[in-house]
């Protein structure tokens, strides 16, 4: 039998349903998040010959770079996606 649902109804249940996964513990993303982050890792020190501490440091600004340039590139494609106003009439004769 389906079940005919609102929107909003649907989107309560999804509510719902990630609620009880999160209580459950059933959101491990800790080994996709690590093997994430140690990219930025790489990125500043190849060679693995930068004391730790100046390692972090460097991959904390590669990963505020990256996520900064994603940010750039989604306010451009929002302002492609959005329509254009109308210009208003500039009518100098008075």
């Amino acid at each position: 039998m389906a079940l005919s649902l609102t929107p909003a109804q649907r989107s309560l249940r999804a509510r719902i349903a990630a609620h009880a996964l999160h209580a459950q513990g059933g959101t491990n993303t800790t080994a996709a998040t690590t093997a994430f982050l140690s990219r930025f890792d790489r990125q500043v020190d190849p060679d693995g010959l930068l004391p730790p501490d100046e390692r972090a440091r460097r991959a904390d600004h590669a990963r505020r770079a990256y996520m900064s340039s994603l940010a750039l590139k989604a306010s451009r494609a929002r302002s492609r996606a959005r329509p254009k106003p109308p210009e208003a009439a500039t009518d100098t004769a008075a």
